[in-house]
């Protein structure tokens, strides 16, 4: 058994986003993702095999979405499921505080 909290534990520095698994099972992946001010590298688009399901739990973030040229903006406690293939990357996540994201790939 493990249990914690989403907003523990973050890394005082951060120069790359941080990852971490909390659960890894044969169909679902969990992760803990924190961004302080990270968005993805010009010209790259995240494009999955798995399907994902993701929530802010605190800050916010921009994600764009290759298909319909569409921006979607998740503030605390918005969320949004992304389809397999669905190519998108992170436009913007809070500078001044850190976005903790809960992410499920299934």
């Amino acid at each position: 058994m493990k249990a914690g909290s989403l907003l523990d534990h973050i890394p005082s520095s951060l120069p790359a986003e941080f990852s971490e698994r909390l659960v890894d099972a044969k169909h679902v992946r969990i992760e803990r993702i924190v961004s302080r001010g990270h968005c993805s590298e010009p010209g790259f688009w995240y494009d999955q095999k798995e399907n994902e399901w993701v929530m802010v739990v605190k800050g916010e973030a921009r994600l764009h979405f290759e298909d319909g040229d569409k921006t979607v903006h998740l503030a605390e406690g918005g969320y949004i499921d992304i389809p397999a293939g669905a190519r998108h990357r992170v436009e913007s996540t809070s500078a001044d505080t850190d976005t903790v994201w809960l992410a499920v790939f299934y």
